[in-house]
């Protein structure tokens, strides 16, 4: 990490107005609709001053702070994948000007995306967006329009000042800071005698772009109370995960009976999958028109809790709730260990939050196996 240096809200406005003066196109965290979302910022005002969010396992509610903290909140519903990999994204277009001709033209796709800037990026997030890379751009299958959208974001990450209900990035090893993958990182200070923020490049565009706002160097005292405040942070996560053997266990217990009671309280509406910051599955859609003249491919999210999403021919391969539910997990929490080298899961606590039925990632990953672990340790005491 690079040195820092102490920014004063001036300074945070003059940051917006460089990025917006070299062509990018801010998102950050506003207030709409009794939430916390990412939409276009251009001035401070735009920022959730002086709210907070408080969230439980199939709870969130927006609450008025003590302080005008421009980020005193843990995580919204959106991730920043939605604008990496959007929800919905046409690939081609086919159009014939006669429609009993057989030959048509092949039109271009989207147009190119806006070089994007993102406000107030999450450690947990980071990592998510590290893991998004590796699927869908750093291999022989890259994706041409998460690449590109990708190449150019700037990331501004906020290192976090609160513990949500549901977070708990420390179990994974993913925050409460931001280690890699941003440009700039900020830590927001703020007491009875000031509002500043301490700040750091973490790439050569940010270290550019640093170099031209207004700054003066952190002290010693600026990097103790930076220091107490991500420490405390760390030590009131809403939850916990026990990584140790997670792998093993649920890969060993796939016909656990605990599967069939969370399948009793599971919608399988996909919520969790639509918030995550790590999915990435897709399908696809055609569509033409009635006069048989113009045809669209376009590509939207899906989620491994839809019956379509394991459709082969005949019937889907996971056609009971139980089923879904065990997929997703284990996929999260130890298969995809095996297929790139880390947990698909960053303990942003979006699923647990979002989910109507409550269901808790963590109470339901430590279950999975408990019984057969509890009998082994009463025959090995017997």
């Amino acid at each position: 990490m690079g040195e820092e240096y102490r920014l004063t809200l001036a300074g945070l406005q003059a940051l917006l107005d460089a990025l917006g003066a070299r062509g990018y196109h801010i998102l950050g965290p506003r207030l709409r609709d009794e939430a916390i979302i990412y939409d276009e910022v251009t001035k401070l005002a735009d920022l959730p001053a002086g709210w907070t969010d408080r969230q439980e396992a199939g709870q969130y509610r927006m609450e008025r702070r003590a302080d005008n903290a421009l980020f005193g909140y843990a995580l919204g519903p959106q991730a920043w994948r939605r604008f990496l990999q959007p929800p919905r994204h046409t690939l081609w277009r086919a159009r014939r000007a006669d429609p009993a001709a057989d030959d048509f033209d092949i039109l271009p796709a989207d147009t190119a995306p806006p070089k994007f800037a993102f406000l107030g990026v999450r450690a947990c997030e980071l990592h998510a967006i590290s893991i998004q890379d590796r699927i869908l751009r750093d291999n022989a299958y890259a994706d041409a329009s998460y690449t590109a959208r990708r190449a150019e974001a700037f990331f501004i990450a906020v290192n976090c000042g609160m513990a949500g209900g549901t977070c708990f990035c420390a179990s994974m090893g993913t925050g409460p800071t931001a280690q890699t993958g941003y440009d700039l990182a900020l830590t927001e200070l703020l007491d009875a005698t000031r509002h500043e923020f301490l700040i750091r490049a973490g790439s050569a565009r940010g270290a550019a772009l640093l170099a031209i706002l207004p700054h003066t160097p952190a002290n010693e005292a600026d990097r103790a109370q930076e220091a107490a405040i991500l420490a405390d942070t760390a030590q009131h996560m809403g939850r916990t995960l026990e990584t140790n053997g997670l792998k093993e266990r649920l890969q060993a217990n796939l016909e656990d009976p605990h599967w069939d009671e969370i399948a009793t309280r599971c919608l399988s509406c996909g919520n969790c999958t639509m918030v995550c910051p790590t999915c990435f599955c897709t399908t696809l859609e055609d569509h033409t028109n009635l006069a048989g003249t113009e045809a669209v491919r376009e590509q939207r999210w899906d989620s491994c809790f839809t019956l379509d999403f394991s459709y082969i021919h005949g019937d889907s391969v996971r056609a009971g709730i139980a089923a879904r539910y065990r997929h997703w997990l284990t996929h999260k929490l130890a298969n995809w260990v095996d297929q790139f080298g880390e947990m698909g899961c960053v303990g942003c606590g979006r699923c647990l939050t979002w989910c109507p039925a409550a269901i808790d990632i963590t109470a339901e990953a430590a279950a999975i196996g408990r019984a057969t672990h509890d009998q082994e340790d009463q025959h090995g005491n017997a």
